[in-house]
């Protein structure tokens, strides 16, 4: 189960599960990290399994529930893309004051996409109550927007073979609460309460709290019209049952009425200590309704009753998650969770368990895992009878991973996560375990943001060189979605999400994984991609260094959906040759000659460019074609314009012409060609760059808006929406800001709103830059020439003539 948003909440699991004594809520006992604890937000998953006795209709029954609590802020996403893969179920925290947030909007997309059943808690309704004191009317439209909005979100991103998910508080998959004062609560328990006192059935009464259900007390009847018929307003059920006697214990225990509070407490069956009892305020407040309504019930009353079990969940979970034949007896494992099928283990991540080793995380899908067992450990890279990225070696010892200890175990079945010890110095960040032969991969993870903002470190002294590269290293294994990588000027370059994410990333480096030596960082910089907006103007034609092959070649832009699908994963070299065609002709339009002759996407094998044979009859065009994808791996990963990584193209082989001898067309006679060739085919067809877009959300109120629209101005920002926050005198922004535009853009945000605008900033899209490159007053050719300069490159930029060769 994943819980996204709030840590207070996961200490009342913990709590409940007797691991923590009374301080829950204060503890937040997942934060493992002192920077956690000091900054108040989570920055690392964090998983425990907890065991709980529960009672359902009379009926006590153990459960074993497996609990990661995963970050909220958006820089950190990644973390929640490597708890999602491995869990069935997720609690969605949402502040009920400020609403729905572009973060909640990227959860839940990663969360349907994965087949995670969710439910809601709508936290912080003691704000709503005790500071914002609105109309009970207006409190439950409030809420009802809230859901209304998750609704959207689900039905957008729904995928059919979840079932029925719809949030809705009868249903039970919502829960009121609030993490600070430790209490929540689903309708059912006040419907319970209810039943008792007015003799009525549970599920019936517990329909009436909630939608337009108002109780006539002259009739003595519940009608659906919110007048009687002396045109007197009635109360809505919601606010006469639930929300009013809330707000009456509210107002005693903050105003220190014990009398009052007393009375109601005898009739709640609520005891408290004679410490609790010398309590005031919101300490008070905070015992009343932790004795009352613990938040661990309402949490657990919604996990057992809507949320699946791995036996559920993985018989529709199996398709999205292995990559093999869904008919072979490692996808039957998966799908029955069968604890003696052949062992299929998916690492998600890796935790650190000292200063230099790891322990890889994630969830036994089939089979058991042991303790000693001899395992076939395969990389994201592996491909199904290979041998490439594949170890076979014995897992030194399973451990069950319990937030800030690991405890030893013999054996995990399947359904549940642990830890496994040995496995970090064979795997970087996640990949399968399995014992079986033919076992195919566990689909790699797909991260909602990019790591697009980047910096070069060094080391002060160059005698820290090696401490730097193995620090390097384990950086890498610590975070799913970092990126370590060496520039053509051997500068070290780490990758991140956002400022946020690279600070923490820097932070580590130094201080965890380098012993506290230091290193010189760069200014943070920004990854384009280049892209081209037409077809190529002409032929582009390049002979090997013999003078005896010719390569003919120009290229086209992708269209934009096809690209989209090569990189969430729906088309792409996971399929066969026929269905890759067949999606080609049917949902691209693609010429179904050309479809049946793409020889392969890139970089990196699987990235949104492609190369597409469309000459006819060329002898020995066969046996040069894996030079053709050997170079444009090449091309690919470093353009033409400025060594960025190209998007969107399609390169056509138009016609070449090969020597019959062999060794008169090697490798190093083609190669080279055929990546001129593809260089000037981009740069005759209107090459431009492209730059990461973030979507940035910024909470305002009303009368500070205008410094918003000030500052996003001077950065290149497009305001898309504003829209005032239902309920408060607050507006929410949301915005275009370019990734290179973001720099201190938080800071210079409330400089000019004087500390009252709150943004998130998430990755959103790629976004085409307007002018011509080649003319040197543009906003490309300026940024070009910076890349270029910053990468060593010639000044100029280059164009299609310097990479062709004459007939």
């Amino acid at each position: 189960m994943l819980l996204v948003g709030k840590s207070t909440l996961t200490d009342a699991l913990v709590q409940k599960a007797g691991i923590i004594g009374s301080q829950a809520g204060d503890v937040r006992v997942m934060d493992t990290r002192a920077d956690e604890q000091k900054r108040g937000i989570t920055i690392k998953s964090t998983g425990i399994s907890l065991f709980y006795e529960f009672e359902i209709a009379g009926k006590r029954d153990g459960y074993l529930i497996n609990v990661i609590d995963s970050p909220g802020h958006v820089d950190f996403s990644s973390e929640v893309t490597a708890a999602i893969r491995v869990t069935d179920g997720g609690l969605v925290v949402v502040d009920c004051v400020s609403g729905v947030s572009v973060q909640t909007e990227t959860v839940l997309r990663q969360a349907l996409t994965e087949r995670v059943r969710p439910v809601l808690m709508m936290n912080k309704i003691d704000r709503v109550l005790l500071e914002l004191k609105a109309d009970p009317e207006e409190i439950y439209q409030k809420f009802q927007r809230v859901i209304e909005d998750m609704n959207v979100l689900i039905a957008t991103y729904h995928d059919e073979a979840l079932g029925e998910i719809e949030i809705n508080p009868v249903e039970g998959n919502v829960v009121f609460g609030s993490g600070l004062h430790q209490f929540g609560f689903t309708l059912e328990r006040f419907a319970r309460i209810y039943a008792l006192k007015f003799g009525v059935a549970v599920e019936s009464f517990t329909k009436k709290l909630w939608g337009n259900h108002f109780f006539n007390p002259k009739t003595g009847k519940w009608q659906k019209t919110d007048t009687d018929e002396t045109g007197t307003k009635l109360k809505r059920g919601f606010v006469q049952y639930v929300l009013e006697p809330l707000a009456a214990v509210f107002r005693a225990a903050t105003e220190n009425d014990h009398g009052t509070l007393g009375t109601m407490m005898s009739q709640m069956g609520v005891t408290l200590t004679a410490d609790q009892h010398a309590l005031s305020e919101r300490k008070l407040l905070k015992a009343v309704m932790q004795s009352w309504m613990p938040a661990a019930d309402a949490l657990l009353e919604a996990i057992i009753l809507c949320l699946p079990s791995p036996l559920e969940a993985q018989r529709y979970r199996v398709d999205t998650l292995y990559t093999g034949p869904l008919d072979d007896v490692c996808a039957n494992g998966i799908r029955e969770c069968n604890p003696d099928g052949p062992l299929i283990f998916y690492v998600s991540k890796m935790v650190p368990a000292d200063k230099t080793r790891f322990n890889a995380f994630g969830r036994v899908f089939s089979g058991t895992v042991r303790t000693g067992m001899k395992v076939r450990m395969q990389g994201p890279n592996f491909v199904h009878g290979r041998k490439e990225d594949l170890f076979v070696k014995p897992i030194s010892r399973v451990v069950l991973y319990m937030c800030r200890k690991f405890e030893a175990v013999d054996d995990v079945p399947a359904g549940n996560t642990c830890c496994l010890v040995g496995v970090d110095n064979y795997l970087t960040k996640s990949g399968t375990i399995t014992d079986c032969e033919d076992a195919h991969n566990i689909a790699t993870m797909k991260f909602s943001v990019a790591p697009v903002v980047r910096v070069a470190v060094e080391p002060k002294s160059m005698g820290d060189l090696p401490k730097l590269v193995e620090g390097l290293k384990r950086l890498a294994k610590s975070d799913p979605l970092c990126q370590i990588t060496i520039s053509d000027a051997n500068e070290h370059i780490i990758a991140g999400a956002g400022e946020l994410h690279l600070e923490i990333c820097l932070k580590d480096l130094q201080e965890d994984f380098m012993g506290g030596t230091e290193v010189k960082i760069s200014d943070p910089v920004v990854q384009y991609s280049e892209t081209i907006r037409s077809g190529s103007s002409q032929t582009a034609l390049a002979k090997s260094s013999n003078k005896l092959n010719r390569v003919y070649m120009t290229a086209e832009p992708l269209d934009a959906s096809l690209v989209e699908g090569i990189e969430n994963g729906t088309i792409g070299p996971h399929l066969d040759s026929k269905e890759l065609g067949k999606e080609l002709v049917s949902k691209y339009k693609w010429d179904a000659g050309d479809s049946k002759r793409l020889w392969c996407f890139g970089p990196d094998s699987r990235g949104p460019n492609v190369v597409v044979d469309q000459s006819k009859s060329v002898q020995y065009l066969d046996q040069a074609s894996s030079l053709f994808v050997e170079a444009f791996a090449w091309a690919s990963a470093k353009g033409g314009l400025c060594d960025e990584t190209m998007r969107g193209i399609r390169f056509n082989v138009m016609d070449a012409t090969l020597h019959p001898e062999p060794t008169h067309r090697s490798g190093a006679q083609l190669v080279p060609a055929i990546k001129s060739c593809m260089y000037a085919s981009q740069l005759f067809a209107c090459p431009t760059l492209l730059e990461p877009t973030f979507l940035a959300e910024i909470t305002v109120p009303q009368e500070a808006v205008g410094g918003v629209y000030s500052c996003l101005n001077k950065r290149r920002g497009q305001v898309i929406s504003e829209e005032p926050r239902f309920g408060t005198p607050l507006v929410q922004v949301k915005a275009f800001l370019p990734v290179a535009e973001s720099f201190g853009f938080t800071a210079d945000l409330r400089g000019h709103t004087s500390g009252q605008a709150f943004p998130q900033c998430v990755f959103d899209h790629w976004e085409e830059m307007a002018g011509d490159v080649f003319d040197e007053k543009s906003k490309p050719n300026a940024v070009i020439r910076s890349i270029r300069q910053r990468k060593g490159l010639s000044p100029g930029i280059p164009r299609g003539e310097q990479f062709i060769d004459k007939l």
